[in-house]
């Protein structure tokens, strides 16, 4: 197999009735019912003036039909542009701006934002054996330089752009290759031990590359069952789990929200009988934290590291669940390097910046040679942002962002390490910790999630913090909320809590 779609042609050959995706609307197909779709849409695109090379972007939310927009984007030698509907109109625009897309899909379906955006495009409804979508033809608007190869994309390499959530000015597109996903989803399916008939909670957007590459494409390549759902709640994944899920990839914040659940419904372990896997990705973990999952769950946690430029997976671990309470996230995955940097800020003593090489890392950032070069050098080596270590066996262990670095007092302070503090409070749902300059240093502040109904005093926090760290590392001040800013990955939106909680500050 070489290209993105050959993992759903591979399926639909050889088990046509077997079951492959669901989702919120009812829709239940098997891989012989997605091929269909697939070729029904593909059809569509051709139909509408698609040609190898052309971008579609697919705008949209977790459902069947997201998938097979995607796999009919790869059938035509298209690349996809996968989108989060909730997204805003500006930002929304920002990328087709940047992407040049010949199409728009639309599932307007699933997420109310989706017709606002699908009216603002001027597109048309279209409906088939793949649902109800719509459509907006952007090729009569694009540049006469915006046809295939002539504007920087490799039509034989390239099957997704992904623009990273987060940044500021120019939106940056990920050029991930046909190998690049084919990579991740093989390595998802090793390391998983995945095969036909697993059941997989598909919460994770794969318009993220943790949904896309690690839940969707490593799906693909088993021939497992996914159980798509457009938006995160607890007692849907806490249902799902009970029901029959064997698989689950999630997020700590995920995790930390559905046993919150359970413990509301005054149970404490979720006593599922074909649970296998579970892990958790996209942020840092404590021992305290993961041993109380591993309770609930019944399962060893096993923890991982990726990032979009790396095609999710980067490192992963493969622990019992009596095992060694390290939470390290594992050695690198077969046929990828790593490297520590220590010549960066916060470096030295055995932290610096993660580098990567190997067959997960990225072709680029689309029409950007300027910020590639900056973080992928000559001889293959990615620089993530990220710092970390590793121990004696090589297992890797993420000590934060390099930005992210707090320096209070002239001393470094990463946030996980405080988080992993605060999380270990029984009253703590979540946290997050940032910084903020003042005249003359930088004050950490903590963030924390708690439940209405067991509401901790922050003084006692205070106190549990102070007895586990060093004085310089405790935070300045404690904000309690019921929720937190989180992206649809459940990830916290580290970057917006400032603005949010300004009113609670001192």
């Amino acid at each position: 197999m070489k290209r993105w779609h050959d993992l759903l042609a591979a399926q639909a050959a050889t088990r046509p009735e077997a079951a492959a995706f669901s989702d919120s609307l009812g829709l239940s197909w098997s891989y012989g019912d997605l091929a269909a779709a697939v070729a029904e849409l593909g059809d569509l695109f051709k139909g509408a003036g698609v040609v190898p090379g052309d971008r579609v972007m697919v705008l949209s939310e977790n459902c069947c039909a997201t998938v097979a927009g995607l796999m009919a984007t790869s059938q035509c030698g298209a690349v996809a542009v996968p989108v989060n509907a909730r997204m805003s109109a500006g930002e929304v625009d920002r990328i087709i701006d940047h992407a040049r897309p010949a199409l728009v899909l639309i599932t307007t379906q699933i997420e109310g934002a989706a017709q606002s955006h699908a009216d603002r495009l001027q597109a048309v409804p279209i409906s088939g054996g793949f649902g109800a979508l719509h459509m907006a033809n952007l090729t009569g608007r694009r540049p006469a330089d915006a046809q295939g190869a002539d504007d920087g994309v490799a039509p034989e390499e390239v099957a997704v752009l992904l623009y990273t959530t987060g940044t500021t000015g120019a939106p940056k597109g990920v050029m991930l290759t046909h190998g690049n996903l084919l990579f991740g989803g093989r390595s998802s399916v090793e390391l998983r031990d995945m095969v036909p008939g697993d059941v997989i909670y598909g919460v994770l957007p794969m318009t993220h590359v943790f949904g896309l590459a690690s839940v969707m494409t490593a799906a693909l390549y088993s021939g497992a069952e996914v159980w798509l759902e457009a938006r995160f709640s607890a007692a849907k994944l806490y249902a799902a789990l009970r029901r029959g899920v064997t698989r689950l990839a999630a997020v700590p914040q995920m995790h930390a929200l559905v046993m919150q659940f359970a413990k509301e419904q005054g149970l404490e372990r979720l006593d599922s009988p074909v649970l296998q896997y579970v892990s958790s990705g996209a942020a840092p973990l404590d021992p305290d934290w993961k041993r109380r999952a591993e309770s609930f769950y019944g399962v060893a946690l096993q923890n991982g590291y990726g990032m979009t430029e790396a095609t999710a997976g980067v490192c992963a671990t493969k622990n019992s669940i009596l095992g060694d309470p390290d939470i390290s996230v594992g050695p690198p995955l077969p046929g990828v390097e790593l490297r520590i940097d220590e010549e960066v800020p916060g470096g030295g003593d055995g932290i610096g910046e993660v580098q990567m090489r190997g067959a997960n890392v990225m072709l680029g950032y689309y029409r950007n040679a300027e910020e590639t070069a900056r973080v992928l050098d000559a001889d293959g080596w990615l620089s993530s942002g990220d710092l970390g270590r590793l121990d004696e066996k090589g297992f890797l262990h993420i000590e934060g962002r390099c930005k992210e670095l707090i320096i209070h007092g002239g001393f470094n302070v990463f946030p996980p390490e405080v988080e992993a503090a605060l999380n270990a409070h029984p009253q703590v749902v979540q946290s997050a910790v940032v910084g903020r300059p003042t005249k003359s240093d930088e004050e950490v502040l903590a963030f924390v999630q708690i439940s209405p109904d067991d509401r901790p005093e922050v003084t006692d926090l205070m106190q549990f913090v102070r007895a586990q760290l060093a004085g310089y590392k405790c935070p300045s001040q404690i904000v309690l909320s019921e929720s937190l800013p989180a992206a649809p990955t459940g990830k916290i939106l580290k970057h917006k809590l400032l603005a949010e909680f300004a009113a609670a500050l001192k």
